[in-house]
C-alpha cells in the first residue's frame, strides 16, 4: 500500500458536484491499493498515519498527531499512485490492485483509522472526484507498507 499524506487546513471531495466528504484541520490520505496487498499493510498503515506527528506543538516543532490535535481524515482511493511511467510516456497500472481486491482494503483501512480514534470521511470509491486540498505548510509525507 501507498499513501500520500498531506496535513490541511480544510479538504473537501466532491462526486457529480456533491461534497460526499468534508474535513477541518487534518489529513488528507490518498491510497493506493498494490496487488497483493492485505490487511496487515492496511493495519499498519492506518496506525503510522493516525500517529504521525506532522503536527506544530507550543515549540514549533512537529510534534503532534492528528490524534493529538482533534484534527479528522478524509480518504481518498486513488489507484493511479501505482503509476508506472518507466517505459514510454502512458502510465501503466498493471502493480495497482484490481478493484475487487483493492475496494476491501480500503474500507478496511478507513476502518482501522477509526479505530484509532480518528473521524474519518472518504470519497466514493471507482467514481471520478473532485478533491480541494487546503494542504497546510505545506506538509506531504508519502508512506509505503
Amino acid at each position: 500500500m501507498r499513501a500520500v499524506v498531506q496535513r490541511v487546513k480544510q479538504a473537501a471531495v466532491s462526486v457529480d458536484d456533491k461534497v460526499v466528504g468534508a474535513i477541518g484541520p487534518g489529513l488528507v490520505v490518498l491510497l493506493g491499493v498494490r496487488r497483493g496487498d492485505s490487511e496487515a499493510e492496511a493495519g499498519w498503515l492506518a496506525h503510522k498515519i493516525a500517529n504521525l506527528r506532522v503536527f506544530a506543538d507550543e515549540q514549533g516543532k512537529m510534534n503532534l498527531s492528528a490524534l493529538d490535535v482533534g484534527g479528522a481524515a478524509l480518504v481518498v482511493s486513488q489507484f493511479t499512485l501505482y503509476g508506472n511511467v518507466r517505459k514510454g510516456f502512458r502510465p501503466s497500472f498493471t502493480e495497482a490492485a484490481p478493484p475487487e481486491e483493492a475496494e476491501p482494503l480500503v474500507d478496511f483501512f478507513v476502518q482501522c483509522l477509526r479505530e484509532e480514534g480518528l473521524t474519518v470521511e472518504t470519497g466514493v470509491f471507482r467514481a471520478m472526484m473532485l478533491v480541494e486540498i487546503h494542504n497546510d505548510g505545506p506538509v506531504t509525507i508519502v508512506l509505503e507498507k
